[in-house]
């Protein structure tokens, strides 16, 4: 039955009477506890008091142990270790003290002496224009950073990434507040606006990204060498120039209009290191063809006049022989290249050798006709005219014909 019904003897759940006793009170729990941490160092807890109670009391031999023990317990929390590529700047009170290099150290623990270890071997990146994600592989540009205005009042957008490294970690520690990522992104911003402010919109974009690149990591450096940043620059690249995305379409024409240009340049250069050679190489066989004929030509001049003075001579010697000996060979000669008729008188008569001369001014008149277009009736008359002019001539020739064959 309840506690608080008649005939439950008035029995509350501690077991206690109703109203006779309260629960255990919260400074008697505390005592005990006190007297039982007293006993387990050695000390006698003292009794209750009306006034209050005194603080377990600790011997002298227990107290000494404890210090020794608690004093090695923080002297081996200064150990540290150092991991390769690491440098470790130790303070004290601090203050700078010096740097570690890899390896177990050890330094006075906290609050005397602190550590703060920097990884001077990480290269890391920062991004200047744009934001690269990881997980989807996207770009996203930033065009408070992208957006600069060049030589030529040109608005351009430009992305760049800085890979860099810390060369002091003192003065990385002490003269910087901020990320060492947004002291490069700041510092590589302003470096890029002043070298793209001095150069147009088409060398940014076309022939001068490597010479922008490399100009920017030196002025960079050199800001941040200013301010005792303690960063390193290892390398600026420049992963994309192209105009805002408003005047992108008229830009491409322009470029692409630029591209044509230098390809029929390229066409006529090419065209004319063919031609050239090609003129130089038939002046140059002419000139030799010309030198050949010349020296033919002076050769043969100079043989034919030797042979005529040879003949000459003979000829003062001996007239009649050398005049009959011309006529000879002058005979042989038109023989041998023209057309002849052999008549046989029979038995007992001579031989007569008939030269159609007709027959041969005809034919040469006919090739000088067809040589040349129109003049196949002067040819005919310019025949019958040499024809009518050499009668006399051929009434000689062939009586000294006859007078020689006999």
């Amino acid at each position: 039955m309840p506690w608080n019904q008649p005939g439950s003897d008035n029995r509350d759940p501690w077991g206690q009477g109703n109203g006779q006793k309260g629960p255990p009170d919260l400074d008697e729990v505390i005592r005990d506890l006190q007297k039982k941490l007293s006993n387990l160092f050695g000390g006698r807890g003292s009794g209750r008091r009306s006034g209050g109670g005194k603080g377990p009391s600790f011997s002298a031999k227990a107290i000494g142990p404890i210090l020794a023990v608690l004093a090695v317990l923080w002297l081996a929390t200064g150990f540290y270790v150092v991991e390769q590529g690491e440098q470790a700047v130790e303070l004290r009170l601090g203050a700078y003290k010096t740097i570690k290099e890899a390896g177990l150290r050890w330094h006075f623990p906290y609050p005397i002496e602190s550590v703060e270890l920097v990884n001077v071997q990480q290269i890391r990146t920062v991004e200047v224009g744009y934001r690269s994600s990881s997980r989807s592989s996207q770009i996203a540009g930033v065009p408070r950073e992208a957006l600069m205005l060049t030589a030529d009042e040109n608005i351009i957008d430009i992305h760049f990434a800085v890979q860099y490294d810390i060369k002091d970690p003192r003065e990385l520690l002490f003269n910087v507040a901020e990320s060492p990522d947004l002291v490069v992104r700041g510092a590589t911003e302003s470096a890029v606006r002043e070298i793209v402010g001095r150069n147009t919109m088409d060398f940014a974009i076309t022939g001068g990204r490597a010479e922008i690149a490399q100009e920017t990591k030196i002025l960079l450096q050199r800001i941040l060498d200013r301010y005792d940043t303690g960063v390193n620059i290892k390398a600026v690249e420049m992963q994309n120039a192209q105009p805002p995305m408003e005047v992108k379409a008229a830009f491409d024409d322009a470029v692409k209009a630029r591209e044509d240009e230098q390809r029929l340049k390229n066409e006529a250069e090419a065209y004319e290191n063919d031609i050239i050679p090609r003129a130089r190489g038939g002046a140059a066989r002419l000139g030799q063809e010309a030198a050949a004929y010349r020296a033919t030509v002076v050769a043969q001049a100079r043989g034919e006049a030797s042979r005529f003075l040879q003949v000459l001579d003979e000829y003062t010697k001996a007239p009649e022989v050398t005049r009959d000996r011309l006529y000879l060979d002058a005979m042989q000669d038109v023989y041998a290249n023209s057309t002849k008729l052999l008549i046989d008188q029979g038995d007992g008569g001579n031989n007569v050798m008939y030269l159609p001369l007709d027959q041969l001014i005809r034919q040469r008149g006919q090739q000088r006709s067809s040589g040349t277009l129109g003049t196949s009736d002067s040819a005919s008359g310019f025949g019958s005219g040499a024809m009518a002019g050499n009668d006399s001539s051929r009434q000689e020739r062939s009586s000294r014909l006859r007078s020689l064959t006999q």
